[in-house]
């Protein structure tokens, strides 16, 4: 499946329990079509004490929600925006915001 954001994209949720919650991607995981959001879509873990982590206990941590419940955020107009593709005068591709024309 195609996913819309990379890692470290900043990002809007645009539904669910966490809506409206601006953060950062911190994983892209295309085989499903999710990405993991830093402190949205939280639950909690049961761990079993290991070398890594001695005690264990409950754990609380990221869930990976679907990439269509999240669109990419532009920090100079502060709203959530599409992206177009535009090529530079060396010709590389840059993502730019669709709106204000700043790149991403």
């Amino acid at each position: 499946m195609k996913v819309h954001v990379k890692k470290n994209d900043k990002v809007m949720v645009i539904s669910g329990k966490d809506k409206g919650k601006v953060s950062e991607v911190i994983a892209v995981l295309p085989k499903v079509g999710k990405v993991l959001v830093r402190d949205v879509n939280m639950v909690k873990k049961h761990k079993k004490p290991s070398r890594a982590n001695m005690n264990g206990g409950i754990i609380e941590t990221e869930a990976a929600i679907f990439s269509s419940k999240v669109m990419l955020y532009c920090e100079k107009c502060k709203s959530v925006t599409r992206v177009a593709k535009k090529i530079t005068e060396d010709g590389s591709k840059v993502r730019v915001c669709k709106k204000c024309d700043t790149v991403l």
